[in-house]
């Protein structure tokens, strides 16, 4: 059997954009995922646009029983670990789940890679390690600080991850830290489905333009920016996917680790996504201002020149590109899965 990459919460948003882009490139995939946070259905999507070339198994990566018979069944490459939960509202309501969720599957799975001798890893981290940057565009040396429990447990996984490589070399491992993925597959038949209200600004804009939400609301219109609102760096799931596939081929071929910013290191007002949005689907967008969010920050993008020099990478689907992609998939799927 040909290698294997293990994709941890393969049905995700994200996930199933890079298995998608991993089945392309010629690779096998197998999936695990408990489907806690994804639909069953995103299975079948996948096997309409990429075929047969991979397994999906429905578990927890946090059960070292089942992880240990994952590794032993397949000959396993390398891993992509995106299994976690990822609203950051929901961290500070829940934040015993989090940790338990998104640190307990890291170690749990750092343990089933380090017996079975699997040691190349890609790890998705944000750019919630950052804060409130100092300085835009942010550096991947940039200090790092956490304001709620989700982005705690990036950098505590990041920490992990930080000294099992100085306690052991033969590790190489890519933290990719991303900053606003939206999008989706240009089929329209994979996007992102949240559950209930959505936690992310795009998902929120296509289900006003579907007429499922009467308006958005735009927190904060007051901050010292171009135009008032947020400022953020806003990446297609798909660049973004491929940008997984990199980080693979240089842990590979250069038999070593890195840590990398995914992102266009373009800054976008949410007013500004909202405006191209409304015009590439002919939509109008019913918004209101409301007062800001605590722990919500004025600008947030990425120093994009590691990835390019190092992984030989950058984003290159354009923001109308974004609105176009994100539109035709919940047109054509306005409840979602």
């Amino acid at each position: 059997m040909a290698p294997t990459i293990l994709i941890t919460g393969g049905a995700g948003y994200i996930g199933s954009h890079t298995v998608l882009e991993l089945l392309a490139a010629g690779r096998h995939v197998v999936i695990v995922d408990n489907f806690c946070n994804s639909s069953p259905k995103v299975i079948e999507r996948l096997h309409q646009l990429g075929g047969d070339g991979f397994d999906c198994l429905d578990g927890d990566v946090r059960d070292a029983g089942f992880m240990a018979k994952v590794f032993e069944r397949y000959q396993v490459a390398g891993v992509i670990h995106f299994a976690g939960l990822k609203a950051v509202g929901e961290s500070v309501a829940q934040p015993l789940r989090y940790y338990d969720n998104n640190i307990g599957s890291t170690l749990c799975l750092l343990q089933a890679m380090q017996a079975a001798g699997v040691r190349d890893l890609v790890f998705s981290s944000s750019a919630t390690v950052y804060g409130d940057p100092e300085q835009v565009p942010i550096p991947e040396t940039a200090a790092l600080q956490v304001t709620n429990p989700y982005g705690a447990t990036k950098r505590m996984c990041e920490d992990i991850l930080r000294d099992l490589m100085a306690s052991d070399p033969s590790w190489h491992i890519a933290i990719l830290r991303y900053f606003n993925p939206v999008g989706a597959h240009v089929s329209g038949l994979i996007g992102e489905d949240p559950n209930d209200v959505p936690n992310n600004l795009m998902p929120f804009i296509t289900q006003v333009a579907v007429g499922k939400r009467p308006f958005l609301s735009i927190f904060g219109n007051d901050y010292a920016t171009p135009d008032g609102t947020g400022v953020r760096d806003y990446i297609h799931v798909t660049d973004l996917a491929r940008g997984h596939l990199a980080a693979l081929d240089y842990l590979n071929s250069r038999q070593a680790s890195i840590t990398v910013n995914l992102g266009r290191g373009v800054g976008v007002s949410v007013k500004e996504l909202v405006d191209v949005f409304a015009r590439v689907s002919g939509q109008p967008i019913a918004h209101q201002y409301a007062p800001r969010r605590a722990g919500d920050i004025a600008a947030c993008y990425a120093d994009i020149r590691l990835a390019a020099s190092a992984l030989g990478w950058q984003a290159q689907l354009d923001v109308e590109r974004m609105c176009a992609d994100a539109w035709r998939w919940q047109s054509m799927n306005p409840n979602g899965y």
